[in-house]
């Protein structure tokens, strides 16, 4: 028997099996209504009064319906919903300028636009030939009177997301997860964190990030809570974890600093010491960050190395029973690496030292780029740009980045379309944009300038300059004046040889 994997299965057993169980608690402080507290069968309902809804426009199976928010009650349930009715949920990242947002919808050919209240305003030039706000817009979307058109041929190789990624060029690509990518990379990731009906997810990492990395999946099939956090603070997430009784996060490095930080003036004693398991990937992180995390907080540091275009999940380094009676450091040493293979994923390295990947969370391919597509998985296996070397006991360790993309707070930079950005600056001659480390943001996006003869300019004036072109995350946050560029006798920048000062005196690899 050969029934077709797709995303319907996750959301279909949290009704049967776990109706009656509060499935979402969605973030009290919005400027949309709050969903509040939603039981699974509530979120089954819900999801097919929207099913419905596009029905009712005629919007149907493989058409896109992109979506731009903050983490909210009604992203999460796009996610489960949208892909199970045969379409095509395209979340987008909601710190992207209107510019990008616009390239993104119209790119994709998305019939319906959704956009988050509170990016209503910056968004009002983007549009699609149906626009709601996911506040009460939304609402009146939702038809309860009618049953959505059931999914006329479930196919578990159709496009379920589209979800856009940042290059090594201006353009994003539109990487293309199948429903078997979503299935496969839910369950495995489940498996690997071992994941039950017990546990409490808090959604600290931005859903639009390779669909939460595909935990809303994970934690709809096992029963979990998912309790909704809008926008990260430290403070706020030990205060949720002590409200919620919350198990399990996952997030950039730059979250758990934050949370670091806080736990400085926390008052009493630190919220699920010794029960909450954090999940971390984006830039390595120190390996004093490691030990932090768990000698002050008392969480279990897990760290996963994946791409949007890998579902994301390809590698997991969890604190494995021979790491019991290391000494912390060398025990933070050991949680440094990226890891080992998920089930299912097979990992070599090229001559030229690329990481390679093959298995079931592999994109099946750009969104109508086939040039890119081709290039990407050439040789029947996925190249991740990304250069490393795998030791003897399967152990994956990242030693440098060969596509030149800059990694801060969880996300991706692309170098060049920053330094665009910075070179439209009149008084710029040269740049040179690259990531340092920083323990905030993981990398920190470092322009170095040359200015141009005769001009003048302050690093405030070219970062406000960047922030008007491009998402403010995207700009730099240090600028450095330089005479002279180091170059290669063809004339090609010499990266690296600007990386060194920064690079030297950190314990991280890539570089």
């Amino acid at each position: 028997m050969n029934v077709p994997l797709t995303t319907s299965d996750f959301l279909d057993r949290a009704e049967l099996v776990y109706g009656d169980r509060i499935g979402i608690v969605d973030e009290p402080t919005q400027p949309a209504p709050s969903l509040g507290e939603v039981s699974y069968r509530e979120v089954a309902r819900r999801g097919r009064a929207l099913q419905a809804g596009l029905d009712a426009l005629g919007v149907g199976e493989g058409e896109r319906v992109a979506i731009v928010s903050h983490n909210a009650g009604r992203l999460l349930e796009c996610l489960l919903a949208l892909p199970s009715s045969g379409r095509v949920a395209v979340p987008i990242n909601f710190r992207l300028s209107p510019e990008e947002v616009s390239y993104i919808v119209g790119h994709c050919g998305a019939r319906v636009l959704l956009v988050d209240p509170e990016l209503e305003a910056a968004l009002k030039g983007v549009d699609a030939e149906h626009r709601f706000t996911t506040g009460e817009e939304y609402e009146q979307l939702l038809r309860y009177d009618t049953e959505p058109v059931p999914w006329s041929q479930p196919d578990e190789n159709a496009t379920a997301t589209i979800n856009y990624t940042s290059g090594t060029t201006a353009r994003p690509k539109g990487v293309q997860m199948t429903h078997r990518n979503e299935w496969v990379n839910a369950v495995t990731f489940g498996m690997h964190m071992q994941v039950s009906d017990r546990d409490v997810y808090l959604h600290t990492l931005p859903m639009f990030h390779c669909n939460g990395w595909g935990l809303p999946y994970t934690m709809a099939g096992v029963g979990a809570r998912q309790v909704v956090l809008r926008k990260v603070d430290g403070a706020e997430i030990l205060r949720r974890v002590e409200q919620h009784g919350v198990t399990v996060m996952a997030g950039a490095p730059a979250v758990w600093n934050a949370v670091l930080d806080a736990a400085a003036d926390w008052d009493g004693e630190i919220p699920g010491r010794d029960r909450v398991r954090i999940i971390v990937a984006g830039a390595p992180p120190p390996s004093r960050t490691i030990a932090r995390v768990e000698a002050q907080l008392g969480w279990e540091f897990n760290q996963i190395y994946g791409l949007t275009e890998t579902a994301p999940l390809l590698t997991i380094n969890r604190p494995r029973a021979e790491y019991d009676d290391l000494e912390p450091e060398e025990r933070a040493k050991r949680l440094s690496r990226a890891g080992v293979p998920g089930l299912g994923t097979r990992l070599r390295v090229s001559d030229s030292g690329e990481v390679l990947a093959r298995g079931n969370t592999v994109l099946t391919g750009y969104w109508q780029n086939p040039d890119a597509s081709a290039e990407a998985l050439d040789g029947g296996w996925f190249h991740t740009g990304d250069g490393g070397s795998i030791d003897e006991g399967g152990f994956l360790t990242i030693s440098d980045r060969k596509k030149d993309v800059i990694i801060t707070g969880g996300e991706n930079v692309s170098s060049i379309e920053v330094e665009d950005a910075v070179f439209s600056h009149p008084a710029v001659a040269e740049v040179a944009v690259i990531g340092v480390p920083d323990d905030k943001w993981g990398e920190m996006v470092t322009a170095i300038v040359v200015l141009t003869e005769g001009q003048t300019a302050t690093p405030e004036e070219i970062i406000a300059h960047c922030r008007a072109r491009i998402a403010h995350y995207k700009a730099p946050k240090r600028v450095e004046f330089r005479d002279q560029i180091a170059r290669t006798a063809t004339g090609k920048i010499q990266k690296f040889k600007l990386r060194e000062d920064f690079w030297s005196a950190s314990d991280r690899q890539v570089h």
